[in-house]
């Protein structure tokens, strides 16, 4: 009982804390900490604050996105007003050393302080040079691979003019239907905080702990905060209702990674949280992000993100949708216009203090002058570095590089893959994915050229030139698009099969049928949403057309997202997920195919077998009427229609080698603490290829104070073995790693038994361990 009643005081104060959201700040938390923690810096920021008016305050905390400025002068124009007014403290989408130099010198012109304006923009997966879409990089595994390419998009990003990205996105999500699952890390809790903590010291390339003097150095944002990935129904933009343990658990984690390496902002969730829309809600802003976490960095809205508190019913209109959001601890509005408009009013009334509008202005300064800018307001606008560095062949490589490890081997036969060059077959290829360009780059191209990309036709034929290696083309049918006023799905393109009777003309001709589908760009990323996550348009139709010659099929897919490929996957011989690669796509893809590069990639997040078992993840909890597959029994919790296993689970990617695992050993069966238990396992290459796996430690805390996850990753090595080689991993466990909260919401290691697996995925159950924590 006693442990029941302490629950019940943390679930109070914790319905106490999110009623805040509507009463006005304590001045005693109104206080400026800095970021830096550098004296001299403060002192200049509480230098340049003494001289400012309140308008001139208000006008840092105002943030436009594009142009205010035409060959040199203001625009007539809103934005164009309010910079002539020294009022605008940041732009966004403004991309050119040269460009961004004029718009600087314009806002210069009409800043009676000359306080620089600080310029930002979405460089999700690379300016110019495009990398493969996040989700897709997570598979890799590789976390210096991933900084690495966070840091090239950094050095192109910052040589055009930009000093603050507005990445990486570090929500957690579980459900393929929300759009915005491809600008994340998938559904891993451990794994998304260090991919979280890789692209942040990626995008922000400093040296040492926030010293962004190099002209390469830029601040990132943490987003969304929080629990974005969460919508219901997988609706971009809606609800989110989850419990104080899932906030804790499960969403707030890779943000508080982002925070230890030292993340320099922060951006607000569109969602509500348990009744609070996030840019208004001191819970999260205030009591963890400020006090419990310590973090001193800037926070910003999403675009509107102000705006929307009105359409979510929680403020009657923009004034005090502006007021809830200053409460709350927003620094900078993104294009509400809420804070400009009515902060000076808001004073006047006495329901905004004008010491919460100086911390919010004095975290803006300070980020401006460690980023140097008014040392040089051009710091970031040196055109002959932006000339070097964007789309070098060094960026280039990487990029093809990067997209070779993200690409998952779902399935194949070693008989159909790789396709060697020196065999001489006819090949038939077929598909919308095959000649398409636009697509490759994903959603967020940001500056990437999608006429540079390379496509997949392009890839092979440079592969295979001058090989007994045969091609014949057939495009089959097209890819559906999204009306761009409606947003639903064009019934003009996609549902055409007047071509069905050439593509399959051609594979009956051919030895093998390599055939490229997937999603046009725009089906994956933000409001972009589907109710049905199988192929789009008739391209399975046109798959089973094939499937009737008899001949082998591989299957590539260009998404965004998991896809429903239950009869994909009963039916073709071999799937090869390539994601949208980026620019260097149909390079990469083609040394995967051929063989010169061996797929390593393993997925990060659950393919379903079908929508209706969404949300689907690995780490889920047990039922008190657990299913056994391979022991049915009635009246356990289970689908009539459909098993409960998915389709391909977390963790699961196939090499063109194989890998064998033996001699599983934990040093001890007892761990006391403030000690370690070390795991180890050989791992040979028995296959006749090198390759690489991703050797993946999964435990479970058998009885807690609370329920606990039936496995949670908690380790992984990725390794190269040569044919042949063995290689032995070890994996240390410490009381650290056992830590979970409690029934009292404590971050503690619990003590009792413990299942430990060295797996190959999280299906992968063949190699199991036990150990107790003991006191």
């Amino acid at each position: 009982m006693k442990r029941i009643r302490r629950s019940f005081v943390a679930i109070g104060v914790f319905m106490w804390l999110m009623s805040c959201g509507n009463t006005s700040v304590n001045e005693s938390a109104v206080e400026w900490k800095s970021y830096s923690g550098d004296p001299a810096i403060e002192r200049k920021v509480d230098s340049v604050l003494s001289l400012m008016t309140l308008e001139e305050k208000i006008g840092q905390l105002n943030q436009y996105s594009g142009n205010f400025a035409v060959t040199g002068e203001v625009a007539n124009t809103r934005s164009g007003e309010y910079l002539k007014k020294g009022m605008i403290g940041s732009t966004f989408n403004v991309f050119g050393a040269d460009h961004v130099r004029m718009l600087q010198e314009q806002n210069l012109k009409y800043s009676r302080l000359k306080i620089p304006m600080l310029f930002a923009a979405d460089v999700i997966h690379g300016l110019e040079t495009t990398f493969p879409i996040p989700l897709a990089e997570a598979c890799s595994w590789d976390l210096q691979l991933m900084e690495k390419s966070a840091r090239i998009a950094a050095e192109e990003a910052t040589a055009s003019g930009v000093a603050w990205n507005f990445a990486p996105m570090v929500d957690i999500s579980r459900d393929p239907r929300w759009g915005r699952i491809m600008e994340g890390a998938g559904e891993d809790v451990y794994l998304g905080s260090l991919i979280a903590r890789a692209r942040v010291r990626g995008f922000q390339g400093i040296d040492s702990y926030k010293d962004f003097s190099k002209p390469n150095t830029m601040m990132a944002c943490a987003k969304h905060f929080v629990g974005y990935g969460a919508a219901q129904a997988g609706r971009d933009y809606h609800t989110v209702d989850i419990s104080n343990r899932s906030l804790h658990e499960t969403y707030l984690p890779p943000f508080k990674a982002a925070v230890d390496e030292g993340v320099a902002s922060f951006m607000t969730a569109f969602n509500e949280l348990d009744g609070v829309p996030c840019t208004g809600n001191k819970y999260i802003f205030q009591d963890i992000l400020r006090h419990q976490w310590n973090f001193n960095g800037m926070v910003v809205t999403d675009y509107t993100a102000i705006q929307e508190m009105v359409a979510h019913g929680f403020a009657k209109d923009l004034k005090q949708a502006s007021k809830l959001a200053m409460d709350a601890g927003i620094d900078m509005d993104m294009i509400s216009e809420g804070f400009v408009t009515y902060l000076k009013e808001l004073v006047e009334e006495g329901q905004v203090s004008e010491k919460q509008i100086d911390v919010a202005v004095a975290r803006i300064l300070e980020m401006k002058f460690l980023l140097g800018l008014f040392d040089d307001p051009y710091k970031y606008c040196d055109a002959e570095r932006e000339k070097e560095v964007l789309m070098n062949p060094q960026h280039l490589q990487a990029a093809r590089e990067v997209a070779q490890r993200s690409i998952v081997l779902l399935k194949y036969d070693p008989n159909v893959l790789p396709l060697r060059k020196e065999v001489p077959k006819r090949v038939a290829l077929i598909g919308p994915f095959v000649k398409e360009r636009e697509s490759l780059n994903g959603e967020w191209a940001i500056k990437g050229d999608r006429s540079k990309s390379v496509t997949l036709w392009e890839g092979l034929q440079d592969k295979y030139n001058n090989t007994p290696v045969k091609f014949n083309y057939a495009k089959g049918t097209s890819l559906p698009v999204i009306d761009g006023a409606t947003r639903q799905v064009s019934t003009a393109q996609g549902f055409d099969r007047s071509g069905f009777a050439e593509a399959v003309r051609i594979a009956r001709s051919s030895d093998l049928i390599l055939v490229a589908m997937g999603e046009n760009f725009n089906w994956s990323g933000e409001a972009a949403s589907r109710t049905d996550i199988t192929l789009p348009g008739n391209q399975r139709e046109l798959l089973k057309e094939l499937k009737k010659t008899g001949k082998p099929i591989v299957l590539i897919l260009f998404n965004g997202r998991p896809l429903d490929l239950s009869w994909e996957a009963e039916n073709v011989d071999a799937i090869v997920e390539a994601w949208y690669p980026g620019i260097m796509a149909g390079h990469a893809v083609a040394d995967v195919l051929s063989g010169d590069y061996n797929p390593s990639a393993r997925l990060v997040v659950t393919f379903p077998r079908n929508v209706g078992q969404i949300p689907i993840f690995y780490n889920m909890k047990n039922t008190g009427r657990p299913f056994d597959e391979n022991h049915p029994a009635d009246y356990r919790s289970s689908y009539i229609d459909s098993p409960n296993s998915p389709l391909f689970p977390f963790g699961f990617g196939l090499s063109y080698t194989t890998f064998k695992y033996e001699n599983v050993k934990i040093c001890d069966t007892k761990l006391r603490r403030g000690e370690t238990l070390t795991v180890s396992v050989d791992v040979k290459n028995i296959g006749n290829r090198d390759g690489e796996e991703v050797v993946q430690l999964y435990m479970r805390d058998k009885v807690g104070s609370v329920t606990r996850p039936v496995k949670e990753l908690k380790g992984f090595k990725k390794i190269f073995l040569k044919k042949g080689e063995t290689q032995t991993v070890q994996f240390t466990i410490n009381e650290e790693l056992l830590k979970m909260y409690n029934i009292d919401m404590e971050w503690v290691a619990e003590p009792g038994e413990f299942d430990v697996w060295v797996a190959k995925n999280s299906a992968d159950e063949s190699n199991h361990l036990e150990f107790e924590l003991v006191d």
